[in-house]
């Protein structure tokens, strides 16, 4: 029964857009081309009935996306941060899904915050305020710690948050299979690898246990960054569905006004939101996924305060590796580099010509370079993109999905402040800083000697692998014989290769 809930779900939100007025205004925004605008006109007006009402005190998109559910709730939270790819207007009227959606009731966040911690609110806290902050998946409670008088934020899941969810990404799941039968061509988008990837994120998100862990890993991870703030959980008053931190006192990233008049330079705190995102991606590979605005503040000394952890983002040391290298060859306009380290790094399928595809990567880069970024269209640059990438038969890549979406959210934060802003000069230290310590002659020496020490600790046991693998062989058919002899010469590689490595690390030492 899946398949007819799913359909009736997804004509449901064609219809609430329309009936909200959300259609028009959103297709206008994207500027999505006039047939396509017709089109999803005529197809969504029969069932402009069946929509959803929403708040009528809200504006048009935003009563569309509320009234839809907390998935929809996180698309528009993204787009609230690129007024440059749906238009100021539109930007801030969906910034109030950030932190500003209708709350439910506190004594329902009180009692949740009993059942799952065993005492009431009042046993622990002298104070314990109405909600302070309202977003798509949980609310915030300002309090007082009885006897330390410790302020502290707690976060209380919505009621019934886990089902609304589970229903949207059903109907995600859903779409991306009519999808990919209808269209082969987006077969390359893997689209329901997509969204079985941000399912599992948002799964991780409903457990405010692996959020307490987030925080706590972030917190120790940036401990030495200048100018950066991370609130620490109280593990004794956290639980899967309520989380409480220390209070995070500052004025919200979004009021940019109010910033101002607080006296902070929004020229130096746009530089420096955007170099703290690269350097925990690409030093650390553990990233705050969700940097919109209603999860920063501006501290009284200036320092960038960051809280709401319920999404991050891991990537591997190569990938970073390869991350730099395609960023550090924008930087420098090395668009022959950039090409090869996206075919080294298996992005491009190998049967495609690297001097077109460097071609290519040229006319998406020199528009950004000697040009004020205020000028340039994110929207017109993202189409672009997805043509070459189309062209050149590029995959999506499920494990850069976040660090992909972050960045463009990241960006937006940084433009809100100062829309002068230019991503590529902000960025460069930061990556030339990464390449230096981590592709030069120090690194292939600390890879070195962790490589010795991973195959150190097979050097004990190869004697007794290669013997048995020289039996296996000698008892094998004769057509079976030749893997195992592969087989057995690659284990007589990795001993001298171990012996070797070890050999290296010893004399470095």
């Amino acid at each position: 029964m899946r398949g007819p809930h799913n359909i009736w779900r997804l004509i449901r939100t064609g219809a609430t857009f329309e009936r909200t007025g959300a259609m028009k205004l959103a297709l206008e925004a994207m500027e999505v081309p006039p047939r396509l605008r017709v089109l999803a006109r005529v197809l969504g007006w029969p069932f402009k009935w069946l929509g959803y009402p929403g708040d009528p005190a809200l504006p048009p998109v935003t009563r569309a996306l509320t009234a839809l559910g907390p998935a929809y709730i996180k698309f528009g939270q993204v787009l609230s941060t690129r007024p440059d790819v749906v238009g100021g207007e539109l930007a801030d009227q969906l910034r109030v899904l950030q932190d500003k959606l209708p709350p439910f009731p506190t004594v329902v966040a009180r009692a949740t915050f009993r059942d799952e911690i065993g005492q009431d609110v009042d046993a622990l806290f002298s104070e314990f305020s109405e909600s302070v902050a309202a977003a798509s998946i949980a609310q915030v409670h300002r309090a007082r710690l009885t006897g330390t008088g410790e302020e502290v934020a707690v976060k209380v899941l919505r009621p019934g948050i886990e089902r609304a969810f589970r229903r949207d990404i059903d109907a995600f799941h859903f779409a991306a299979r009519m999808i990919e039968a209808l269209s082969p061509a987006s077969r390359r988008l893997r689209p329901t690898d997509v969204i079985a990837h941000f399912e599992s994120v948002v799964m991780g998100e409903l457990d405010l246990r692996l959020e307490a862990a987030s925080a706590s890993e972030f917190a120790a991870n940036t401990e030495g960054d200048a100018g950066f703030q991370v609130p620490k959980p109280f593990w004794n008053l956290s639980s899967r569905r309520v989380m409480t931190l220390g209070w995070a006192e500052g004025i919200p990233m979004g009021e940019v006004a109010a910033i101002r008049e607080a006296g902070h330079d929004c020229v130096a705190l746009s530089e420096r939101v955007l170099q703290l995102f690269l350097s925990h991606a690409l030093r650390d590979g553990y990233f705050h996924a969700d940097m919109h605005q209603g999860n920063l503040k501006v501290a009284a000394n200036g320092d960038i305060i960051a809280f709401d952890f319920g999404i991050m983002g891991q990537i591997d040391e190569y990938t970073r590796r390869v991350y730099a290298e395609i960023l550090i060859g924008f930087i420098r306009k090395d668009y022959r580099r950039v090409a090869e380290v996206h075919f080294e790094a298996g992005y491009v399928p190998y049967d495609r010509n690297i001097d077109d595809f460097a071609r290519a990567l040229r006319a998406v880069g020199e528009p950004i370079f000697g040009m004020d970024a205020s000028h340039i269209s994110m929207a017109r640059l993202l189409a672009y993109l997805f043509e070459v990438t189309e062209r050149f038969g590029m995959q999506t890549r499920t494990e850069l999905i976040l660090l992909q979406r972050t960045m463009v959210v990241v960006e937006g934060v940084a433009r809100s402040l100062d829309p002068n802003v230019n991503m590529w000069q902000v960025a460069r230290p930061v990556v030339e800083s990464y390449i230096h310590a981590n592709l030069g002659p120090r690194a292939l020496i600390r890879d070195l000697i962790r490589t010795a020490r991973v195959l150190g600790r097979f050097g004990p046991r190869l004697p007794q692998m290669v013997e048995a693998l020289l039996i296996r062989q000698a008892e094998a058919p004769p057509q079976a014989s030749r893997p195992d002899r592969t087989h057995a010469a690659a284990l007589v590689l990795l001993g001298a290769l171990a012996g070797g490595a070890a050999g290296v690390a010893l004399a470095l030492f």
